[in-house]
């Protein structure tokens, strides 16, 4: 099962683009405000993007980074 962690920030299309894609894909994710939350600024900061969506992908022994709504990647990575 793999785990989909996406940063986002409420004045950002590609982000409600990509969680709308999730959503019609039916694929689980958590959604972490940078701008509700340091915590999770610091987190995409140390991710070495500079803007959102970034979006995290873990699976049992990988972990795949993938800067803003790159839908094309995000369905090889996900199987969609």
């Amino acid at each position: 099962m793999k785990k989909v962690i996406i940063y986002t920030q409420e004045t950002c299309p590609p982000c409600h683009a990509e969680k709308l894609w999730f959503n019609e894909n039916g694929i689980e994710y958590e959604e972490r405000d940078i701008r509700k939350n340091d915590q999770y600024l610091q987190e995409l900061i140390e991710l070495g993007a500079a803007a959102t969506p970034a979006t995290i992908i873990q699976a049992e022994n990988s972990e795949e980074v993938i800067l803003g709504f790159d839908q094309a990647k995000l369905a090889q990575v996900l199987g969609v």
